[in-house]
């Protein structure tokens, strides 16, 4: 990414190299149908949705784009995510193979349910282990 610190979301993506730019596009087009009400801002420099609180936040990196829904939303899908590199709170998906999109929006829907219908806070399981 170029050094130049990005003060909105479009910005954001267009100063990415163009692999890394289809990738976050996809990404975002998911997340935009599972939480169409939720506010997009930047977050630590990186893409995010809010609605009540931090829904997800997503990053693109040298050679994978992270997913960061939170490890409750990660935790149920955790057999469906084996191939993918997971980590406490976020997933990373590699450039060189598909997105898989149909997966990423039941983790979104699941981590919009778990805030709009069960009141859960950004990373609130990871800080009580």
């Amino acid at each position: 990414m170029s050094q130049a610190k990005p003060t909105h979301i479009d910005e954001y993506i267009h100063l990415l190299p163009t692999i890394a730019q289809s990738k976050v596009q996809e990404l975002r087009t998911v997340l935009k149908s599972v939480a169409p009400d939720a506010t997009e801002l930047l977050k630590w420099g990186k893409p995010a949705f809010e609605l009540k609180t931090i829904l997800f936040v997503y990053s693109a990196h040298k050679s994978h784009l992270t997913f960061v829904p939170t490890g409750s939303a990660i935790a149920p899908f955790s057999n469906d995510l084996s191939q993918y590199v997971i980590n406490k709170d976020s997933i990373r998906f590699p450039y060189d193979q598909p997105l898989p999109l149909a997966l990423i929006e039941k983790i979104a829907r699941y981590r919009v349910e778990d805030v709009l219908h069960r009141n859960a806070k950004w990373k609130t399981s990871s800080r009580k282990r």
